[in-house]
């Protein structure tokens, strides 16, 4: 998404990262006017966060976001790390990353090199599968919410009732975003 259209704002609760904003995702409508943002990129936030806070924090998406914007969703997906911790084992090596090894330990409980060094907001607090993700969306009034996990990440859209589905997926095609499987 990144092209001359588009205008980033960085939301991060570390500053280390030099977001353009420090705070935490649970503050949106204390940060952001109602109708701000055509579109949320939300890459592994929502699993740091505790469950009872997931709800009202998607509700706050919906406030910032204009009528036809959309968010996007991303989160390790437990169902396929479960399936490989029975597999291979929990201590075993899923993938490498840019950050090393990434273990079932780490998609479960969040980065332990990270918690390690004292990053402890790394931790994760709760955790998805598609179809959590998916119906959390649409239980915090999202109409039109699809989802697809691969490579032990769930990817969810979520549309605002006045989204142009088809122009947002012709833009998330080009980024590589394909969403077949529809939730809701």
């Amino acid at each position: 998404m990144a092209t001359p259209d588009w205008e980033e704002i960085r939301l991060d609760i570390d500053p280390n990262v030099n977001p353009d904003l420090v705070g935490s995702v649970t503050d949106l409508v204390r940060l952001f006017p109602p109708a701000s943002f055509d579109a949320i990129w939300c890459s592994h936030v929502m699993e740091h966060l505790y469950a009872h806070e997931v709800h009202p924090t998607f509700l706050q998406f919906r406030e910032v976001l204009k009528p036809g914007g959309f968010a996007l969703v991303m989160s390790p997906d437990l169902e396929a790390v479960a399936e490989h911790v029975l597999a291979h084992g929990l201590a075993s090596i899923a993938y490498m990353s840019p950050s090393g090894p990434i273990r079932p330990l780490d998609m479960i409980y969040g980065h332990s090199k990270a918690i390690e060094e004292g990053r402890h907001y790394m931790a994760h607090k709760t955790g998805f599968t598609s179809d959590r993700l998916g119906n959390l969306l649409l239980g915090a009034g999202f109409p039109a919410v699809s989802v697809r996990s691969e490579n032990f990440e769930i990817c969810a859209l979520a549309l605002m009732s006045g989204a142009d589905s088809a122009a947002i997926q012709r833009e998330l095609d080009a980024c590589g975003f394909d969403f077949r499987e529809k939730v809701g």
